[in-house]
């Protein structure tokens, strides 16, 4: 196909309109004066204007297909390019906002699951200090308990045997002052031991 883009068809066109005038004019000097009617219709200067427009028309062809196309052709080759470039560049820089979203949300989420890890561990930990520290107490409490029980417990002990000491001396000074019989201590002992007895079984 003789004329491949819109522009070279075009530029054609118009160097065949131009090759037509020209000649035209060349016919019309040529002549020597004005030309009767129209010169289009003047068969004696269709050859030479034939001839000049298949000159011209060479010419420009040559000038077409030798630097002008090659240049809009250049221009549209480099302009495609430039766009494919772009728009490359452009799905390219897509492509790695994507990928830095996706390494972002994966490193959000990574520090998301090490957090509730570190806080879970935390928690575990502390339970595990505060059940240890729980029995400690426990047992601690304990000994103090026990041994505060063995302390009332002698504390006890030596309040009964001093109470039952002195009710034993006024057991004998009443029964001496009273009666005016001499009881023994262990006499009195007894009786005091009967009574508390008695008083535990009341109690």
């Amino acid at each position: 196909m003789l004329f491949k883009t819109p522009t070279a068809k075009s530029g054609f066109t118009a160097l065949a309109a131009t090759s037509f005038i020209i000649g035209s004019q060349q016919c019309i000097a040529a002549e020597g004066g004005e030309p009767k009617g129209l010169p289009q219709l003047d068969i004696s200067t269709w050859p030479n204007q034939l001839l000049w427009l298949a000159a011209t028309f060479l010419v420009g062809y040559l000038l077409m297909a030798k630097v002008i196309t090659p240049r809009i052709g250049t221009v549209l080759n480099t302009r495609r390019h430039t766009i494919f470039d772009d728009l490359k560049r452009a799905k390219d820089a897509e492509a790695e906002a994507k990928q830095m979203k996706e390494d972002y949300e994966s490193a959000l989420e990574t520090a998301r699951i090490t957090a509730a890890e570190a806080a879970s561990k935390a928690m575990a930990e502390a339970k595990a200090k505060a059940e240890v520290a729980e029995v400690d107490l426990t047992a601690k409490l304990a000994k103090k308990t026990k041994a505060a029980e063995i302390r009332l417990s002698k504390i006890r002990d030596e309040a009964l045997a001093n109470i039952h000491d002195v009710a034993k001396e006024l057991t004998l000074d009443t029964v001496s002052n009273v009666t005016g019989m001499k009881v023994t201590k262990t006499d009195a002992d007894k009786a005091i031991r009967k009574v508390i007895k008695l008083s535990g079984q009341e109690a």
